[in-house]
């Protein structure tokens, strides 16, 4: 399971690293407007929204449908999509889990 502050860091990097490629960087949101479906996308002008559902989902399978969204949202087509899968997975899949579940705690210790 993902948390909201998962989501929003991958949401900001996402739409960062397809600015960043000239993309256009889409906005993101849950869930989706649509009753039954994992993703949805909404063109808006120039710019599009991606709406993914994170409730009893796997992190793993809520990233897949983000980088989906930002291919889809910019009508890319092979080989373009897929070098732009990779290069989005290799900037956000460091961990694949889900970063809260992965990050250890610190402890502090107090006198």
């Amino acid at each position: 399971m993902s948390s909201a502050a998962d989501f929003a860091a991958a949401a900001r990097t996402l739409s960062l690293e397809a600015r960043r490629r000239g993309l256009v960087g889409p906005s993101f949101r849950c869930p989706p407007r649509l009753v039954g479906v994992d993703r949805s996308i909404r063109r808006r002008g120039e710019g599009a929204i991606v709406s993914v559902r994170t409730r009893d989902r796997p992190w793993p399978a809520v990233l897949a449908d983000m980088i989906e969204g930002v291919v889809v949202a910019n009508q890319l087509a092979s080989p373009a999509s897929d070098r732009l899968r990779a290069e989005l997975w290799e900037t956000c899949a460091a961990p694949v889990t889900s970063p809260t579940e992965t990050t250890p705690r610190q402890t502090r210790r107090v006198a």
